[in-house]
């Protein structure tokens, strides 16, 4: 309480000896005295000060429910709740551009994230007149939820509540190139029905490895005259341009309180905190660049990241997320060309004061750091930036042109799909092909999408290296149909990323992310691994571990690997490494195709039907684990094909039979796919 500070101001005399018994027996009397009392008196005289302060702390810490989607849209008048599950930010952009559509039809629309949320509310919709939800939900990986739907997946599988009263529509975003297109989203649109739920537009079904943008359009231009038709209401006809954002730029602010590249929290990368994640990465330091091939165009690379003293936990097969930043020389050039001061401090803040979404991007910050940190200046911009973007075209022809490419129209499709998406043009490209169009920065930043964190599979086993995360990557870069340059954000950027002396130039801002391309449990089960390319990744992981727990003793199963490549002399990555350990016997079988080698191209899964007696055994009589990694639009499918041919003909099964034997082999998670497209 603070009494024990207050003894030491009084003191007794100096001379005490010098005085007669009575004095110094009285004095010392009286000063145990007025130091008990004044003790006594500070003691209770603060214990009454504090007691009325606690049921004032305890009445303002029962706020309105923070979670009640239902609340928040009463208060602010809406009436269409448009859930996002995104993990790239695609399906949050597309949730945006539907709430904002609302406006056009006298209906009022917010976006929400459902991790913020109580979806258990949805049942309560029915509360607010003219109500519909809508979920615009990815599928991320081999048919899983994306990070922030997991809870909302979990609750759909396990509820039981009445949602007779609600209205909803579904948009998933898939890839057909995967085994379970648009898992999400389908799942979604069925359990809402079986929990009673009104459908009042059917499911969309948006192919990322097609045109995603054009099946959006197509969908959403059916899906909002089946809202007017089951609410009777009409287009307003306002086709307007409405600010999310207003402007404020900063000509007196404390820099201390800029942000300058962090995800989250100010001033994050300098005072570094655990847990580190997607909105708190870690800043490793690179203590490895190398390029892994001998020869070829392409640069393909070995880096380590540093994570001593971060508390960062990895398993074999993880993914590890880094946020790359943009080429200086293309924001510069932006800059340039709408002739503004890129240094310029500025905030972007929320037009609607209820949203829970007050910046774009971390603000207040540059336009410099906007344009190289936080927004995608290098994919080819979706067609309602260019809608947006039209009303600045002073040329006719060139606005006439934009909003042409941002219409619904089949001839505005065709066009969009030649001119944006076939010739990769960016945002760059189509000011420098547009000479009138010259949009006020601020507006620019406002419609360009987040830029997203790049994943890579690790390729490194946290028992052999706990304090490394080694990536093994190759750059992008071709040339587009206009005859430019076009280079991959992230790897171009992690090329550069030379180890030095003070390390300012060699840190990644990074997290882990969890998967379940996870080794057997037991080290005794064989394991059967295809991986061409920078598909080998996890697998120098995987092999890394089963070499460790051999030399702990344990019985190691049989570890067979299928490596394919262009050509054995330019880009047969980790040669040494895998030479060395199939010759300690940790590998045990190192089979290897170059697909250029020769007249007649080889594949992986050529390799694998040249073996198929000793897959079916390991795979038959071995229970072994099957693992594929890489590209998904060719190579997965094709392995997987080959593993239907060999199991019909070593199982005696019809080709549907088979089929069902390796689907139930990846239900059991004995058959597992780390693929992108």
């Amino acid at each position: 309480m603070g009494d024990a500070s207050m003894e030491p101001n009084i003191s007794t005399p100096d001379n005490t000896a010098e005085q007669d018994s009575l004095f110094s027996m009285m004095g010392m009397f009286l000063i145990s005295l007025i130091t008990g009392l004044f003790t006594y008196y500070f003691f209770f005289r603060k214990k009454k000060e504090e007691i009325p302060d606690l049921p004032k702390m305890q009445s303002v810490a029962a706020p309105v429910r923070d979670s009640s989607f239902i609340e928040k849209m009463k208060k602010t008048g809406r009436n269409i709740v448009v859930f996002y599950g995104s993990q790239t930010g695609t399906a949050e952009e597309f949730a945006n551009r539907l709430s904002k559509d609302a406006h056009r039809y006298g209906l009022r629309g917010m976006a929400a994230d459902p991790e913020e949320y109580d979806l258990s509310d949805l049942s309560r919709l029915s509360e607010i007149d003219k109500s519909l939800a809508v979920f615009c939900m990815a599928t991320y990986g081999e048919g899983d939820p994306t990070d922030n739907a997991q809870d909302f997946y979990d609750w759909l599988q396990e509820a039981d509540a009445d949602l007779s009263g609600l209205r909803f529509a579904v948009f998933g975003l898939g890839n057909k190139t995967y085994e379970h297109f648009n898992a999400m989203g389908k799942y979604v649109d069925k359990r809402l029905e079986e929990l009673g739920a009104h459908r009042i537009f059917e499911l969309g079904l948006g192919d990322d490895d097609g045109n995603l943008e054009e099946d959006f359009i197509t969908w959403r231009e059916q899906f909002w005259p089946a809202v007017c038709e089951h609410f009777g209401v009409e287009a307003t006809g306002e086709e307007s341009s409405i600010r999310q954002y207003e402007l404020v730029v900063h000509t007196d602010v404390n820099m201390n309180k800029v942000y300058t590249g962090e995800m989250g929290r100010l001033k994050s990368y300098e005072n570094q905190k655990p847990p580190f994640d997607a909105k708190n990465p870690f800043l490793a330091q690179v203590t490895e660049n190398r390029k892994l091939n001998e020869g070829g165009e392409r640069h393909l690379m070995h880096l380590e990241l540093d994570i001593s003293n971060s508390k960062i936990r990895y398993e074999s097969g993880d993914h590890v997320a880094v946020y790359p930043a943009n080429d200086s020389s293309l924001v510069n050039q932006i800059g340039e060309i709408l002739g503004t001061d890129l240094d310029m401090i500025m905030s972007l803040n929320n037009l609607d004061e209820e949203s829970n979404k007050k910046h774009p991007f971390p603000c207040p910050t540059s336009y410099r750091t906007a344009l190289t940190y936080y927004l995608d200046i290098t994919n080819p911009p979706r067609t309602n930036v260019l809608y947006e973007l039209a009303q600045y075209a002073t040329d006719a022809g060139e606005q006439e042109r934009l909003r042409k490419m941002a219409s619904s129209a089949a001839e505005g499709k065709a066009l969009y799909l030649s001119w944006v998406v076939e010739a990769r043009r960016n945002i760059l490209a189509i000011l420098q092909d547009m000479p009138s169009l010259r949009p006020p920065i601020d507006h620019l930043c406002e419609l360009l999408p987040r830029l997203q964190a790049r994943y890579y599979s690790i390729a490194s086993s946290s028992k052999v290296h706990p304090n490394a995360i080694h990536i093994c990557a190759v750059t992008v870069e071709y040339e587009t149909k206009t005859g430019r340059l076009n280079k991959g954000v992230a790897t171009n950027w992690l090329k550069n990323k030379v180890p030095n002396k003070n390390g300012s130039n060699s840190l990644v801002p990074m997290y882990v992310r969890k998967s379940q391309f996870r080794l057997p449990f037991k080290p005794g089960t064989p394991v059967i691994m295809v991986g061409p390319g920078t598909g080998i990744a996890p697998f120098i992981g995987f092999i890394q571990e089963r070499a460790w727990l051999k030399q702990q003793g344990k019985e190691v199963g049989e570890t067979v690997l299928y490596y394919g490549c262009r050509h054995e002399r330019e880009d047969y990555l980790y040669r040494e490494e895998l030479a060395r350990f199939h010759q300690e016997g940790v590998l045990t079988q190192l089979n290897v195709a170059f697909s250029r080698d020769q007249a007649e191209k080889v594949y992986v899964q050529h390799l694998l039907k040249n073996n198929k007696e000793n897959v079916w055994k390991l795979v038959n009589e071995g229970n072994a684990h099957i693992y594929v990694c890489g590209d998904a639009r060719n190579m997965a499918r094709d392995v997987q094909n080959t593993f239907y041919e060999i199991v019909a003909e070593f199982g005696n099964m019809s080709q549907p039979q088979a089929v069902d034997y390796v689907k139930k082999l990846m239900t059991k998670g004995r058959y597992s796919l780390d693929v992108w497209s």
